[in-house]
């Protein structure tokens, strides 16, 4: 977690002791599953590791499935936690996209991809820490879209450099924007057009998270933390939009600076 989510893992430091290796291990999971395209050499390689977490989450492991350390950390947490396991099927199921170049066929779609692999986050943690309250999974849908949303736009230089493009197919069209374009590192007004009308909606989904974060038991805050680097990030991204294949990243003092901030705020 400290080497390849270090502001979750920070965040899960403001967590009651009793909790943080339950949300480590959940973060850890996330890793494991975000990464797979890193790691497999094929499409058909990730499919067989997704399907291996499939099985581990459903009981129908084979082999010593506790014999890895996140897999047997993150059952050990769902049997604690009495926690539904769909979530996390959910998640690793939208994943699957990650292993492939198709294109995002509309915005719907986008957004159910963030719902899954970012709100699902936000939920199975902020359950962790408070328990079943029905409020964290509707609360959990706005922030997640929100900093899913500024997360896959900070990657998108990287994405485009791989072949792959999460910006809906739909919202390209009606800027006038070639797929091609992309994957060739040309940028366009229509182009920051496209990655300006993403901004404005990750905002949007945040504002509508901070209105509603006094309903949220205070116990699932430190679930909802990596939520407040969302807004940063958009305005880094936003100053540099006349450059969009150009990496963009927060310091680290900054990051953990918001994250110290959120946590006062949420006392």
């Amino acid at each position: 977690m400290r080497e390849a989510d270090k502001d979750r893992f920070l965040a899960t430091l403001f967590a009651p002791a009793e909790a943080r290796l339950h949300l480590f291990a959940l973060y850890a999971f996330n890793i494991e599953i975000a990464r797979v395209r890193e790691v497999a050499r094929t499409p058909m390689a990730g499919e067989i590791r997704l399907q291996w977490w499939r099985d581990a989450l459903a009981g129908e492991g084979h082999g010593e499935v506790r014999a890895n350390p996140v897999a047997a950390a993150l059952l050990n947490t769902l049997e604690a936690g009495r926690l539904s396991p769909a979530p996390l099927l959910d998640l690793i199921e939208a994943r699957s996209f990650d292993l492939y170049d198709d294109p995002v066929p509309h915005l719907d779609a986008l957004y159910g991809y963030v719902r899954k692999t970012s709100s699902n986050l936000v939920a199975a943690a902020g359950k962790i820490l408070a328990g079943d309250d029905p409020l964290i999974g509707t609360l959990a849908g706005p922030a997640g879209i929100g900093s899913g949303l500024a997360r896959l736009l900070q990657a998108f230089p990287a994405h485009a450099s791989r072949g792959q493009i999460f910006l809906p197919a739909d919202l390209l069209a009606r800027h006038g924007v070639a797929p091609t374009d992309i994957l060739a590192g040309r940028p366009s007004d229509g182009l920051r057009a496209v990655l300006a009308d993403l901004r404005a909606r990750a905002r949007l989904e945040l504002a509508e998270a901070e209105r509603a974060a006094p309903l949220r038991p205070k116990a699932a805050a430190p679930a909802f933390l990596p939520v407040a680097l969302a807004g940063p990030l958009l305005a880094r991204l936003e100053a540099s939009e006349n450059t969009p294949f150009t990496p963009v990243e927060v310091p680290q003092w900054r990051r953990q600076w918001t994250l110290w901030r959120a946590a006062r705020r949420a006392r």
